[in-house]
């Protein structure tokens, strides 16, 4: 593909919101558009969000799971992962000492972990709506059916993290065991925007057997799906999985993909994440100058964090919660932008 050809793609994108498959099948499999894209994407999300970076306090609150998915570190079938549970009085704990350091959004995340059950998540989430009426509370636990959804939005919840992983229900099998299917996960998604969330779905970049096909059906998923959150990561690979011999995504086609997400999905709440810090030293802070708008600092108690390891090496596992948004916040304004006070809601398109 020519330079020329390449600008002309990224300026359609711009302008139109979208491309056909075969245009986007060139973009994706060219670095010659890279800076332009990653220039517009800016734009863009200047346009709307300014120079706001949104800080989401994650804790992690399980790494039991029930679950086999071939990639994860935590799977029910890795018999080395150190188990560790947080109590809710901890979980707690966490919010409060996240909300004194300027969190307005926490983010309760773990394996599927059948221990917290529909009554203890919902009296969990009770208690941190009461004491923090002015914070967002976002669950990232998985698939459950539509009625747990509702009874967590009825406690308190607001917003829910589930990304679609992959939107082709072949690729979707090679990547998971026979009792998951991509029709459940795609159900959730869809069970949970007519229930009233904030949803946020997403995939990762450069999983085992993905092809350029497998992508751009993600990006028509998310057409269909129209979610308020998207949040991508390079796939990487963990010893004690079937896939410990894959090599890891990419991080320039990861990149590729936050501005063109971006472009796409203008009003869309995109985080520089975790994975993109992993794989490159300065990679959350290539991923805001791509067009991502949010961090998600860990607020989970130091000695757990390392065993959350979904995959090897993760960032940021030995820092206390206060050091970690310091270094954030001294990150996120090197390249111009500004961590903000703030529940960070999706300004809707």
């Amino acid at each position: 593909m020519t330079e020329e050809r390449a600008n002309e793609l990224v300026n359609k994108l711009y302008e139109n919101n979208d491309l056909t498959n075969e245009e986007f099948d060139e973009m994706l499999r060219s670095t010659k558009s890279d800076e332009l894209l990653y220039k517009k994407a800016d734009t863009v999300r200047r346009s709307l969000y300014g120079k706001d970076v949104y800080i989401r306090g994650l804790i992690e609150i399980s790494n039991y799971c029930k679950n086999n998915c071939f990639y994860c570190g935590i799977r029910r079938g890795n018999k080395n992962c150190e188990r560790y549970r947080l109590t809710p009085e901890q979980i707690f704990e966490c919010c409060k000492e996240g909300y004194s350091l300027g969190f307005r959004t926490f983010v309760l995340q773990g394996g599927e972990d059948a221990w917290f059950t529909d009554e203890i998540l919902c009296s969990l989430i009770s208690k941190i709506r009461e004491s923090f009426p002015d914070c967002a509370i976002t669950l990232s636990l998985g698939e459950k059916e539509k009625e747990s959804y509702k009874a967590f939005y009825d406690s308190g919840a607001n917003r829910y993290l589930l990304r679609h992983e992959t939107a082709d229900p072949e690729h979707y099998r090679k990547l998971h065991p026979i009792e998951l299917s991509s029709e459940n996960r795609k159900r959730c998604l869809f069970d949970l925007k007519e229930i009233g969330y904030q949803v946020g779905s997403g995939f990762m970049v450069g999983s085992p057997y993905q092809t350029t096909e497998n992508l751009i059906s993600d990006l028509r998923f998310l057409q269909e799906l129209q979610p308020d959150m998207i949040g991508i990561g390079p796939y990487i690979n963990h010893s004690e999985t079937p896939f410990a011999d894959f090599q890891n995504g990419s991080f320039t086609v990861t990149l590729r993909l936050i501005s063109i997400l971006r472009l796409m999905f203008p009003y869309a709440l995109i985080p520089a994440t975790t994975a993109l810090g992993t794989i490159h030293p300065r990679g959350r802070e290539m991923g805001l100058c791509a067009g991502a708008n949010v961090v998600m600092p860990n607020l989970s108690p130091k000695d757990y964090r390392k065993l959350y390891d979904i995959y090897e090496n993760k960032i940021c596992t030995g820092e206390e919660a206060a050091q970690c948004i310091q270094c954030l916040k001294g990150r996120v304004s090197s390249v111009g932008y500004n961590i903000v006070t703030d529940i960070g809601n999706v300004k809707k398109h």
